[in-house]
This record gives C-alpha cells, sequence and structure tokens, in this order.
C-alpha cells in the first residue's frame, strides 16, 4: 500500500469513525437517563463493535478450555492504542467495565460515558489512601457481578509487545479471591501504532486464556501472580509478532467470532 493511498484513507476512516463515535456515544449516554446502562448492555457492545467496523477491521475472537464466560472475573490484558475499550467490549462476553484515568472523565461525550456507565477512575496520585479507595470500589464491583478489565503495565504498548506488568492490581487481587482472566490483543498493533495517526488493515483477534484463580493466595504470592500472567498474555502477542512460536498451545483455542450477542445476554441475566 503507497505511502500516499495510507494516508488518504487514514484520512477518511478518522473522519467517519470520529463522526459515529461522538454521535453514538451522545445517543448512549441521552438512553442512559431512561434506562440504566446495567440492563442496557446490548446497544454499547453493538456500538463498539460498530467502531471496528468502520475501520475496517477483520475480528475474530477465541477461547481457552479452560475460560468460562460465566463467571466474573478481573480480566488482565495488554494495551495497544486508543482502540482497545472498542475491542475489550467487542470480545468479553461477561458484563465489563474498566477503570479510566480520572482525566479521561473529562472528555466531551466519551467522558460523559464512562463516568455514566460505572466506569472506575483511576487517580493520579498513588498513594495508600487512594490505592486502598481504588481496592474498594473494585471490590464492590467484582460483588456486585461486574467484571473489570486492567491494564496491568500501565502504559500503551511502544513495540507491540507486553511491557512487564505492575505490582499493585495483583496484589488486590490476592485479597479479593475472584479469578484473574487473562486476555491478549493481537493485530491492534498493526492497525495503529502508538506515535503514529496513519491506520493500517489489520486483523485483530483477542484470545481469552484459563482463568487463574485467586482464592487463598496470600500478597506474598502477588509476584509470582504477576509472572503467571504476564506470561499467558504475551505468549499470543509475542506468537503474533514472530518472535517465538506459540501455534501449538493455541490450536485448543475455540474461535468464536464476535461475542455481542452472547455478552448481552450475560450481562441481562447476571
Amino acid at each position: 500500500m503507497t505511502t500516499v493511498w495510507l494516508v488518504i484513507r487514514s484520512l477518511v476512516l478518522w473522519t467517519l469513525s470520529i463522526v459515529h463515535f461522538f454521535v453514538v456515544c451522545t445517543f448512549l449516554v441521552l438512553l442512559s437517563l431512561f434506562k440504566d446502562p446495567r440492563y442496557n448492555d446490548r446497544p454499547q457492545r453493538v456500538f463498539f463493535r460498530n467502531v471496528l467496523r468502520v475501520l475496517g477491521v477483520r475480528f475474530r475472537v477465541r477461547y481457552s478450555p479452560g475460560f468460562d464466560p460465566s463467571r466474573t472475573a478481573l480480566f488482565i490484558c495488554n494495551h495497544v492504542n486508543i482502540f482497545d475499550p472498542m475491542v475489550i467490549y467487542s470480545a468479553i462476553p461477561q458484563f465489563v467495565r474498566g477503570m479510566e484515568l480520572e482525566s479521561h472523565f473529562k472528555i466531551p461525550a466519551y467522558g460523559w460515558m464512562v463516568g455514566r456507565f460505572g466506569n472506575i477512575p483511576l487517580p493520579k496520585k498513588h498513594g495508600k489512601a487512594e490505592m486502598r479507595e481504588l481496592a474498594r470500589r473494585i471490590l464492590a464491583a467484582l460483588q456486585g457481578g461486574v467484571s473489570i478489565i486492567v491494564f496491568a503495565e500501565g502504559h500503551r504498548t511502544r513495540d507491540g509487545r507486553v511491557a512487564p506488568f505492575q505490582r499493585g492490581i495483583f496484589r488486590m487481587a490476592t485479597q479479593f479471591g475472584y479469578p484473574i482472566a487473562p486476555m491478549s490483543i493481537t493485530g491492534s498493533y498493526q492497525l495503529k501504532r502508538r506515535n503514529s495517526w496513519l491506520l493500517r488493515p489489520a486483523t485483530i483477534e483477542v484470545y481469552l486464556h484459563d482463568l487463574v484463580e485467586t482464592e487463598g493466595l496470600q500478597p506474598g504470592d502477588a509476584d509470582a501472580l504477576r509472572d503467571r500472567v504476564h506470561q499467558a498474555v504475551s505468549r499470543p502477542v509475542d506468537s503474533s509478532l514472530g518472535i517465538v512460536d506459540a501455534s501449538a498451545e493455541l490450536r485448543s483455542y475455540r474461535t468464536v467470532g464476535s461475542r455481542t450477542e452472547v455478552a448481552s445476554d450475560h450481562a441481562t441475566a447476571s
């Protein structure tokens, strides 16, 4: 694909996706005034999936044999680019919400939506008081049947690979007792890289791995838990980049495509 054509293509796709995003975001916020978003999950998922369609993305989801779509879990995922929320909500079947930087709640349309829909603000300061409050909010969400997505790297990837995970969320997880669901996004780095605005043709695959149980763990187990989850998340990503060959172990994963319909069913039932 020539550079000129890639620039023209990117300009058109950005324009279409931004218009679609802000128009539908505003509609969803207005809709939430009349119906609780907790029981109106389907339009949100359709919207996020449509953003990927507008971008021309091919999209697949793959379940490992040990992934249970009916259990509330703490999803740990690699952080690729600004389209991660669209990918996540198109892939995870559980009712799920994320942690967002406090500054994101001030973004027009998007900020209104994430606040209204129950996402958890991530404080700028990471003092003990702030972390205790964050842990309280996460646990309350899990106890209410809401799965939580966490970008444990703390920043978007610079080279496509999964950076080291921060320890804090794993220490919290040992206290929560809810399972961790490792999640890998591949192909999204090919769509958009951190320091480029160009949008390239891409096929995004999401891998939902075996659940990792945390019940009975102690805070001292946090490092081993972090390493185990990091390895699970990294393998498909490194394989997609040609760094390792994980094709044999990923063969047992079942391709399920977009989970919009199933996700909506689980969210309504929970």
